[in-house]
């Protein structure tokens, strides 16, 4: 609930995807609600239906991606500075 009402620019709309999320749990035991909030947090993808999404297709039962390489430095790869 914090992380939304931080994103979203009116608390009505954040309080409204709260609720729908904590709906969620209705159907869903603790265990699974736990893990697809922390997946949504993760890949910072917490509406409701990026919830709904991850339960549905049972991502939350799934490990966290790791990257398959390390990141190398490169000259031609530009960093987030870049883009500010």
């Amino acid at each position: 609930m914090e992380a939304l009402m931080l994103r979203l620019r009116y608390p009505q709309q954040a309080f409204r995807s709260g609720m729908g999320i904590l709906r969620l749990a209705k159907t869903h035991d603790r265990v699974r609600m736990e893990a697809a909030c922390a997946r949504a947090l993760r890949i910072q993808a917490i509406s409701y239906r990026s919830v709904a999404s991850i339960l549905d297709k049972g991502l939350d039962r799934q490990a966290p991606e790791q990257p398959d390489r390390p990141i190398i430095p490169h000259g031609n790869i530009r960093g987030p500075e870049y883009f500010h």
